[in-house]
C-alpha cells in the first residue's frame, strides 16, 4: 500500500515508536510504500534540524537519508485551490494525489477533517494501524 505520512508522525515514530513507530516498521519491512514530494521532504528536514537545536542528541539525518534513498519521491504540484484551513497542510494531499497514494497518515485533526477529498483518506496512526497492520 502507498501512504504518505504527515510530519508528525515521522517524527513520533522516529522517536517514541508507538502506532507511529508500527507504521514506519511496515515501511522499513516493505508492507507499505512511503511516497514523498521535494517539499515534504524540505519539511521533514526542517523540523528535524529544529528538534535537533532544541535537544541535545537529537538526529533525524541518518533517518532522512533512509527516507530520500527507499521512499518514492514524486513531483507534486500545488493543488490548484486551498483545501486545508493551514495551507501547509495541502502538500500532503497533493503528494498523496500526484502519487497515487490512497492514505495520508497524520496527527493533525485539520488535516484529517479533509479526509475523503479525491478520493485520500487521512487516517490518524491508530485508525491506520487498527484498519491496515491489524
Amino acid at each position: 500500500m502507498r501512504i504518505v505520512v504527515d510530519t508528525n508522525v515521522l517524527v513520533s515514530g522516529v522517536f517514541f515508536g508507538g502506532l507511529p513507530g508500527r507504521i514506519l516498521e511496515a515501511w522499513r519491512d516493505g508492507v507499505l510504500t512511503l511516497v514523498v514530494s521535494l517539499s515534504i521532504l524540505e519539511e521533514y528536514h526542517g523540523v528535524g534540524h529544529l528538534l535537533a537545536t532544541r535537544y541535545d542528541g537529537v538526529d533525524l539525518d541518518a533517518f532522512l537519508a533512509l527516507v530520500a534513498v527507499n521512499a518514492e519521491i514524486v513531483d507534486a504540484p500545488a493543488l490548484s485551490h486551498q483545501v486545508c484551513d493551514d495551507p501547509d497542510d495541502d502538500k500532503f494531499l497533493a503528494c498523496a494525489l500526484s502519487g497515487s497514494a490512497p492514505v495520508v497518515v497524520s496527527g493533525d485533526a485539520a488535516l484529517r477533517r479533509v479526509s475523503g477529498w479525491n478520493g485520500i483518506a487521512v487516517l490518524s496512526p491508530r485508525a491506520f494501524v487498527a484498519r491496515h497492520l491489524g
